[in-house]
């Protein structure tokens, strides 16, 4: 309810209209403007919750879960089969580089009258014996598109140090460069190998190079000798062994080798060789789609049960998980209630995301019990973080619907009823004979009704059937009136509008038209109009109202 104070009024007179209008306003109905514009508001509510409501049955409030969801599933599932793929290629070219090189060895070592079983006594040949499979194993490089290749020996070319129980000889070459793999001047050095192969080759000798291997902690080496020396019936191909991540000797390079041991045709074990896939390489080869997550990365990592050895395993992607993975040894899965599993360190999560076990070894492999897994994962406020973001997205655009519909519904109210509250106002305001038309309908039948009336009056006044007993009635009713209805009627006696009597006596128009009706009412009479002509005919006949 609105209404005005003047600085000039004392303050009791503010006081005594301020509870006047608190008084009056329990009594008043709510105008037509605010029941129409709170109408409008419930219906833009309505249709609001209604649109949430579809939304939440339908999924599409949880849409950030579906949309991380279909995002980790499609890029494991385009990595496991591309995982599979290359480790499965490697893994044959790995075979054929051992069929190859234990046939070439062998002949050549039937040509020189060695046994197979002797070659750790004839030390002078290992230097040319090694040299002479240089070609093969440059070629098995540059086919298999691997960051390296190794050929072990089982001999050393000085049995007589410290540390030759140890020591193999041998030819280990990469490939510096693997993203250009199949580039004519790739660049190639030698790891590991006699340096006359180098110069004879062109070829730089590494940073970290040495001419022999050091096995004493070489598992690529023991396991797969082993596994061939006590299964000597199984072929080849059940053999191979895929070693897990661990860093080369004397360096900070991470790389897995797949070793195959060579055999003679009588089955003797006497070297092992094999393919390199280095850190940089699995990167550049399985590196993760641009998506809506930055730091989304994918993993290779041997299991134990239901736990990643994190520590062992291959990444790529856009996030350090290497430098994670030093800190953590292992990383057990836990299944949650979202579509992701987390994977968790001493009871703290670290990530989200999806694995799928990952074939490496063929189903009656030596090896086939030791399984392996492709994940990808993202760190856990990173999904967090995005699906919040589009639910406070999703909220601030439902408040704005409402504030654009509250908006709205206030303007669309205000142009319906103006052309109305203009008519009531003209009509209470003016004379009703020169009233314009206002093209609402029913004020411009209220304003005929009200002419008509009018005129019947004043005919029924003219003509004199207007009786004594009539006015004397309605000076009987003006004693009726309260004292505060009877103030606003000496005013409008005067001559004076409402909205004048409403600033005399320091009332709200709202109190005057509430006082309006009860005159109206107590006085028979139907409008202002009717009420001037009464205190006209009582002021012509001499009466005192």
């Amino acid at each position: 309810m609105l209404f005005e104070l003047k600085s000039s009024v004392p303050t009791k007179n503010k006081i005594r209209h301020l509870k006047q209008v608190l008084k009056d306003f329990g009594s008043l109905g709510i105008p037509m403007g605010p029941r129409l514009f709170l109408l409008l508001i419930i219906l833009v509510l309505t249709i609001v919750l209604g649109a949430v409501a579809v939304m939440l049955i339908t999924g599409n409030l949880t849409t950030g879960f579906k949309e991380s969801e279909a995002i980790v599933q499609n890029e494991l599932m385009h990595v496991s089969q591309k995982i599979e793929e290359q480790y499965g290629q490697f893994s044959l070219q790995a075979l054929a580089l051992s069929k190859t090189l234990s046939r070439n060895i062998e002949e050549e070592l039937k040509r020189l009258d060695i046994p197979v079983t002797e070659l750790q006594d004839h030390p002078d040949i290992l230097e040319h014996l090694i040299a002479s499979q240089y070609e093969r194993a440059l070629f098995s490089l540059q086919l298999s598109k691997s960051s390296g290749v190794f050929v072990m020996l089982n001999a050393t070319v000085n049995p007589a140090l410290a540390n030759a129980k140890n020591s193999r000889a041998g030819l280990y070459i990469k490939n510096m460069e693997p993203n250009i793999i199949s580039s004519q001047t790739p660049t190639i050095i030698v790891f590991r190998g006699f340096p006359s192969i180098g110069r004879h080759n062109r070829l730089s000798l590494h940073a970290q190079w040495q001419m022999e291997f050091d096995i004493s902690e070489a598992s690529y080496y023991h396991i797969p000798m082993a596994a061939a020396l006590s299964n000597p019936d199984l072929p080849l191909s059940r053999l191979y062994y895929w070693c897990p991540s661990f860093t080369l000797q004397n360096t900070n390079e991470e790389v897995m080798l797949c070793s195959v041991p060579l055999m003679d045709s009588n089955n003797n074990v006497f070297v092992v060789c094999g393919l390199e896939i280095s850190e940089m390489l699995f990167k550049l080869s399985h590196m993760p789609k641009r998506t809506l997550y930055s730091r989304l990365f994918c993993v290779l990592t041997p299991m134990d049960e239901n736990a990643m050895v994190f520590n062992r395993s291959m990444f790529a992607g856009g996030y350090s998980a290497k430098a994670v993975s030093r800190e953590k040894n292992t990383l057990v899965i836990a299944g949650n209630d979202s579509p992701f599993y987390s994977y968790n360190h001493n009871g703290n999560r670290l990530f989200l995301g999806m694995h799928e076990p990952v074939n490496l070894y063929p189903g009656d492999s030596v090896f086939s019990d030791q399984a392996w897994a492709v994940a990808v994962m993202v760190p856990q406020e990173d999904i967090l973080d995005s699906i919040t973001m589009l639910n406070l997205v999703l909220f601030f655009s439902a408040v704005l619907l409402v504030l654009i519909g509250i908006t709205t519904a206030f303007v669309l109210s205000r142009r319906f009823l103006k052309p109305i509250t203009e008519g009531l106002d003209m009509i209470k305001s003016a004379d009703l004979e020169k009233l314009p038309k206002t093209k609402v309908p029913e004020i411009d039948d209220l304003i005929e009704y009200l002419k008509t009336r009018n005129k019947e009056l004043y005919q029924k006044a003219m003509k004199g059937n207007l009786s004594i007993s009539l006015l004397d009635e309605f000076l009987e009713n003006i004693k009726t009136l309260s004292p505060s209805e009877r103030a606003v009627f000496d005013l409008y006696a005067k001559g004076h509008t409402s909205k004048e009597a409403a600033e005399k006596l320091f009332l709200s128009i709202n109190t005057i038209k509430t006082h309006n009706k009860r005159i109206y009412m107590k006085l028979n009479v139907a409008s202002r109009k009717e009420l001037s002509l009464y205190i006209s005919m009582l002021k012509e006949i001499g009466r005192d109202v």
